[in-house]
């Protein structure tokens, strides 16, 4: 993950860049806001370019650095393969009093991968086919974190953990874990995730950094629904012309889009980019798609066109167009050429 792939948050990006880059990387950090929002997204960017060997830095446009995406501390993380990368998260009781987040670990993975680290826990434990009031964090899990946060780097470099709800941890879990907050070893990271620290016990949030997030839950559904009456009928028209791709209709639609004027555009195409994440979560891990496009039939039939075979080559042109129009581009230029990419990815479906 990186966080050019995040949808917002550039001024807490930005930040937690500059930390790492300044050597003042606090040994446990909290990062507070919804999983709609980009916080396991956040997280997980985060650890990327904390490891990163070739970190790269920006002179233009909203972001200040990322991880590379290419070295082999970038692939191993973004694959979920790092070793020295653990995961701890709630996990529902499987009838044994030793179950721990170790016997779901492959799930949470393909959990993670399916929803692009965008999925709650409510969506967790449907995927395992558990009620939702079950899954806590146990004390086998922090005895876990305690035992693996306590043995040698195997690259060589930072022992991390990124640790998911812990507002889920049992007061035996809790205690386990404050030990380990009090004393923690060099090059030892504890990322922290979660919706609101109220339920963490005040000792534990005492001892954290806190990274909260822009948008408040809910407050992105908001901005949405508001996007969607201002430009949900442009867009459906622009997308149903990519799938015709005739060329005099499309310009004559590049032309009234790019009519709008920088700043509409750019409110556009960011709730382009919303869209597509709904759709594809809607695909790949069942969750519900709300598009409100104003065009019912669309929104019951264009989720599925959002596959994991095209979902990377869509995003990445949404965000180098809306980067080309941050940067003063030739509006009706940066949006032939996404129709142009836009109209091939969706035939990779």
């Amino acid at each position: 993950m990186q966080f050019k792939d995040i949808v917002g948050q550039r001024d807490t990006i930005n930040r937690l860049t500059e930390i790492i880059d300044s050597g003042r990387v606090s040994h446990a950090q909290l990062v507070l806001g919804d999983e709609r929002d980009g916080a396991m997204q956040v997280a997980l960017a985060y650890v990327q370019y904390l490891c990163c060997s070739h970190r790269v830095h920006h002179t233009e446009g909203d972001l200040r650095a990322d991880s590379c995406g290419q070295c082999p501390q970038c692939k191993k993380i973004s694959q979920l393969v790092h070793p020295d990368l653990h995961f701890i998260f709630p996990n529902p009781p499987n009838g044994s009093s030793s179950v721990s987040a170790d016997d779901y670990m492959k799930e949470y993975y393909d959990f993670l991968r399916q929803s692009q680290a965008l999925g709650t826990l409510d969506d967790f434990n449907r995927s395992l086919g558990q009620e939702v009031k079950t899954s806590i964090i146990r004390e086998t899990d922090a005895a876990h974190i305690v035992r693996q946060l306590g043995m040698k780097a195997y690259e060589g470099g930072w022992r991390m953990l990124i640790l998911w709800r812990p507002s889920k941890m049992n007061a035996s879990a809790a205690n386990e874990l404050l030990k380990t907050l009090e004393e923690p070893l060099p090059n030892t990271l504890i990322l922290m995730v979660d919706q609101s620290a109220d339920e963490l016990l005040p000792t534990i949030r005492s001892r954290v950094q806190t990274i909260r997030l822009s948008d408040p839950t809910g407050a992105r559904s908001n901005a949405t629904d508001t996007l969607a009456g201002q430009y949900g009928p442009l867009l459906v028209e622009w997308l149903r012309l990519l799938f015709k791709l005739k060329m005099k209709e499309l310009s004559a639609q590049v032309d009234k889009m790019a009519g709008l004027g920088r700043e509409q555009l750019k409110q556009l195409l960011g709730y382009a980019t919303e869209v597509m994440r709904d759709c594809f979560l809607h695909t790949a891990a069942g969750l519900p798609c709300r598009l409100n496009s104003g065009d019912q039939r669309f929104d019951q039939m264009f989720p599925a066109m959002i596959t994991p075979n095209n979902i990377e080559l869509i995003n990445d042109a949404l965000n180098e167009a809306l980067f080309a129009i941050e940067r003063n581009a030739n509006g009706k230029i940066a949006l032939m050429e996404l129709s142009f990419r836009m109209s091939k990815a969706l035939k990779k479906r």
